[in-house]
């Protein structure tokens, strides 16, 4: 094997990294004529689990292996003379992986989430975390998570240490939030509970700070009326956390997160994970990150 493609395969495998080659767009090379819709049945560990043993690169990412044998096969061989790139499976590497798909993105990724070692790609970066998680496309603008059952193509080693896997990335995908409230929603969010001063006896700032910084919070979460409020309402509980993260307190932070959580409901997201995610968003603005 001469080529650089299948020597960096095989010592990503030999450092405990399942990994499978990609063709020509990214994306894995299609099933064989046995494997074609499924009709092996699939692998053992996919989500519709079969007894499929094809020695061939079928089945994308559950193709992904560390078996040296297997990278270097003739059944591999075809594959590795047409691959252009290498992928790895996340999980099986113990790893998830938050993919950053513009500058936008990336600029959020640096507000939001704790940092850890970074991956430069085309268009943006991969943030790895250590610890494995439900994957998801689309989690908000520009945003996938790259876990379980999902392949992530192989860019480098990155720079930066590997941080735990945080509550704040597991929360983007701990609900459905991408369907709009039809209706009045049946919630025990009180909507209708306010902040003012007289719980908040040891804030440093004037109500007027406090209000006028809720307010425009309160209207960024109900304007994700079709998706993105759940995420929304985390980052805007960490940034008005985060204002109160020098204050003697209290500072009414409960009341406050009440009402990022009624906003977050009223635009269709479940009240468990609107709670979730706005007391995680506290707590890490606060410096309290897990």
């Amino acid at each position: 094997m001469s080529s650089r493609l299948p020597a960096a395969a095989l010592e990503l495998a030999g450092a405990g990294v399942p990994v499978l080659p990609l063709r020509e767009g990214k994306v894995p090379f299609g099933n064989c004529r046995a494997c074609q819709g499924c009709a092996c049945g699939g692998r053992p560990h996919m989500k519709s689990a079969g007894d499929c043993r094809c020695p061939a690169v079928c089945h994308g990412w559950a193709a992904a292996t560390t078996d040296i044998t297997v990278i270097t096969s003739p059944a591999w061989a075809p594959a590795w003379r047409h691959a252009a790139a290498i992928a790895y499976h996340p999980a099986g590497a113990g790893l998830t992986v938050v993919d950053l798909d513009n500058a936008q993105a990336v600029a959020w990724a640096r507000q939001t989430l704790p940092a850890t070692r970074t991956v430069t790609t085309n268009r943006g970066e991969h943030w790895i975390y250590r610890g494995t998680m439900r994957s998801a496309n689309s989690v908000r603008p520009d945003v996938d998570i790259k876990s379980r059952r999902a392949y992530a193509r192989w860019l480098g080693p990155g720079i930066g240490t590997i941080a735990d896997l945080p509550s704040c990335v597991r929360t983007l995908v701990a609900g459905e939030e991408t369907t709009p409230v039809r209706g009045r929603v049946v919630s025990s969010a009180p909507e209708h509970a306010t902040w003012d001063k007289t719980v908040a006896t040891g804030c440093r700032h004037t109500e007027k700070y406090i209000r006028n910084g809720l307010e425009r919070g309160l209207a960024m979460v109900r304007s994700h009326t079709k998706s993105g409020a759940g995420s929304q309402a985390f980052g805007v509980a960490q940034f008005l956390g985060s204002r109160h993260a020098h204050c003697p307190g209290p500072c009414g932070l409960d009341a406050i997160g009440l009402q990022i959580v009624a906003a977050a409901v009223s635009v269709g997201v479940p009240e468990a994970y609107a709670h979730r995610a706005v007391a995680n968003g506290l707590s890490t603005g606060m410096g309290k990150t897990s």
